[in-house]
């Protein structure tokens, strides 16, 4: 089952097959959970919103049609419940982007650093570099920082994150290389970062 295409998973979910949408799921929660995550900052509004957003697939499969990609539908889905988080979130104060999340292990993103070994002045190099594209990454525009991120993290292609935030193809690849383009202003001078890690 893990090979089908996730359109004939939908079409057998629409038929009353359990396993394809349990499929679905496990093939998307987690690309669907990091691109949440780093939009929302917060492990736990980030599983609730991927929640919601199968919640949603569930109530609206029997009207997906295959005139767009399954992952189309769900980034869109999942986008807009991002965007309802925040705008929520705007109207009440927060703690820091930069604060823990709590005592249940959560870490922020600038915490979050792949491991290198037992380097630890390599480790530590990269944590450091981790924290500075964190950073940089959250200055973007919330519309450059969309994409990227699309782009960076969910691997989508230009042409689906243009269906997911309904602007033209073109307008998707312009925001990229001004996302791009600050992040390497950004970090200009951090490249001894970047050296210390070859």
């Amino acid at each position: 089952m893990t090979t089908d295409s996730d359109e004939l998973l939908v079409a057998r979910f629409q038929a009353g097959d359990r396993a394809a949408f349990t499929a679905l799921v496990r093939r998307h929660q987690g690309p669907l959970f990091h691109f949440a995550f780093r939009q929302l900052r917060s492990a736990p509004a980030a599983e609730d919103v991927v929640q919601e957003a199968f919640v949603r697939v569930v109530q609206s499969a029997a009207e997906f049609k295959n005139e767009a990609r399954f992952t189309t539908w769900v980034y869109t889905i999942t986008r807009n419940l991002c965007i309802d988080q925040l705008r929520k979130r705007a109207h009440r104060r927060h703690p820091s982007l930069d604060e823990a999340r709590g005592d249940d292990g959560d870490r922020t993103l600038g915490e979050v650093v792949p491991d290198r070994g037992a380097d630890v002045e390599r480790d530590a190099v990269g944590a450091e570099l981790q924290q500075q594209v964190a950073a940089a990454v959250e200055l973007l525009p919330p519309d450059q920082k969309e994409v990227f991120l699309m782009r960076e993290v969910a691997h989508l292609p230009f042409k689906e994150i243009a269906a997911i935030t309904g602007v033209p193809e073109n307008t998707v690849k312009s925001r990229m290389r001004y996302a791009l383009e600050r992040l390497q202003a950004a970090l200009k001078d951090h490249e001894e970062y970047a050296r210390a890690l070859r």
